[in-house]
């Protein structure tokens, strides 16, 4: 019988997948912070539209890495890589869809995004008007990460993604200083890192040799599995966004101490979700070959990854606090506010762990319905009745913070009651195919 692959070999090209684009972010926000304030209030304003759009559609990775890895697990690579096919096309429809509602909304978007017409507002329009041509190509590579991820090739992904985001890299400094396009470089350094990676990725499905005719049925599928993930990151971006507007109002130092402590909160998310896709895959193997003993052996070696990478991430964030808040801010009062958030960061990280481990493993099964639902519930009932409460009630961050560990410490409960329970090993990842 041949030997599953560890947790470990699955989280690593994972987490270098995942990090790609942020680090890339970080350089592109670099070269253009040069130009000035007003093209780099710009690229903050555009890009974030990008990103809450991707955000919001990443379900063409996870949705198919679930269904991808049943198939892989029941021995029909063809029909996995079948299923990179379809969403492929789904991923070129809405990729389409949202090109043209960005081309048509961004001048009013970005405005609304900046407070009101003025150059950073053009900026970020005349960016995002350019940027926007990547969409399509970033979901067809969203869709080629999740069939790869479901045939246990991480390898190939990591290949592909990191060879376009170097050329972004390259492409960057030198169409937005010495060709001397500005900001309209980057957007287009962007696009191109972005058309290179699609390629890499469509060559990969072509050399399959599977068919690419659409079937309706099996995007049907897809999409029912999306439903359920987009409400999910919809009622997310929604929480933070108000939780976002609670710390706006309690002053700019509060703002500015939640902002630090939520950046890094998503960027450990991202170390920590590396595992969320190495469960999804094998689990999905083990459903997909009938053998549930180990897809619930999964789930204990996933969530113990998850616990213990979260207990050192806390000891580490705890024990490095005076050397990392100081990179962020000299600002005193910025930093006694970030002193209050660091603990409610550092705390919840061990219980995050789990939480991320374990939503990967009822993805991996197609139990996404049960997952909405969690979620939605632990946004309603704990993130953000707290964090509209600690206006008024005058808790401050300290309020909003409590809010968020409580969303995550009511996602735990949600994932271990069901992971215990046997629901998830029969949740019907395969409907509609």
């Amino acid at each position: 019988m041949t030997r599953s692959p560890s947790v470990l070999s699955l989280a690593l090209p994972a987490l270098v997948v995942l990090a790609a684009e942020p680090l890339y972010l970080l350089v592109d926000t670099a070269v253009v912070g040069n130009l000035g304030t007003v093209p780099l209030g710009g690229l903050a304003v555009g890009g974030a539209l990008l990103a809450w759009a991707a955000g919001l559609l990443n379900f063409l990775a996870y949705g198919t890495t679930a269904r991808a890895a049943r198939r892989a697990g029941a021995g029909d690579r063809t029909g996995a890589v079948a299923e990179g096919v379809q969403a492929t096309w789904l991923a070129l429809a809405l990729g389409l869809t949202v090109l043209v509602l960005f081309q048509l909304l961004a001048g009013p978007l970005t405005r609304l995004l900046a407070g009101g017409p003025g150059a950073v507002a053009v900026a970020g329009e005349q960016w995002l008007r350019v940027a926007s041509f990547g969409v399509p190509l970033l979901l067809v590579s969203l869709a080629g990460n999740g069939w790869l991820r479901g045939v246990q090739e991480l390898r190939r992904p990591v290949r592909y993604v990191v060879t376009g985001s170097l050329v972004s890299l390259l492409l960057c400094p030198f169409l937005v200083h010495t060709v001397g396009l500005g900001l309209i470089g980057s957007a287009f350094a962007n696009v191109t890192g972005q058309a290179l990676t699609a390629a890499l990725f469509v060559r990969a499905i072509a050399r399959e040799g599977v068919g690419w005719r659409p079937r309706p049925a099996a995007v049907r599928a897809q999409l029912f599995i999306g439903r359920d993930l987009l409400l999910r990151a919809v009622v997310l971006q929604v929480s933070f966004l108000a939780a976002a507007g609670v710390a706006a109002r309690a002053g700019t130092a509060q703002l500015g101490a939640h902002q630090i402590a939520l950046q890094l909160f998503f960027f450990l998310a991202l170390v920590l979700d590396a595992y969320a896709i190495a469960a999804q895959t094998l689990v999905g193997h083990a459903l997909g070959a009938n053998r549930p003993a180990d897809a619930r052996s999964t789930a204990t070696r996933v969530g113990l990854w998850g616990l213990g990478t979260g207990l050192l991430v806390a000891v580490l964030l705890l024990a490095l606090r005076p050397m990392l808040l100081p990179l962020f801010t000299d600002d005193p009062a910025v930093l006694a506010q970030a002193e209050v958030v660091w603990w409610f960061l550092a705390g919840m990280q061990p219980v995050a762990g789990v939480v991320f481990a374990l939503d990967g493993v009822l993805m991996g099964a197609g139990d996404v319905g049960y997952l909405r639902t969690v979620t939605i519930g632990a946004a309603v009932l704990g993130f953000l009745p707290l964090s509209l409460l600690a206006g008024p009630l005058d808790w401050g961050l300290a309020g909003v913070w409590t809010g968020l560990c409580l969303f995550v410490a009511l996602r735990l409960v949600g994932v271990l009651v069901r992971v215990a329970g046997d629901r998830w090993l029969t949740a019907p990842a395969t409907v509609g195919t």
